[in-house]
């Protein structure tokens, strides 16, 4: 179990890593948009992540 607790906050780093390391642009300007958005559509996007984490994880 703490060993595929730590593999995957490697691959969470490794691909939050991906886009700013790639295209760091469109990186800083995808951010200036979220910045933008009111509180209530950033917690629905992270509502809908975090549903759609549990159910990989349930395997669905």
């Amino acid at each position: 179990m703490n060993d595929s607790w730590w593999a995957a906050c490697a691959l969470l780093l490794v691909f939050e890593g991906l886009l700013p390391f790639v295209a760091p642009g469109l990186w800083r300007r995808m951010w200036m948009q979220v910045a933008q958005l009111r509180d209530g559509q950033i917690r629905f996007f992270a509502l809908c992540s975090i549903g759609l984490g549990l159910l990989l994880l349930l395997g669905l």
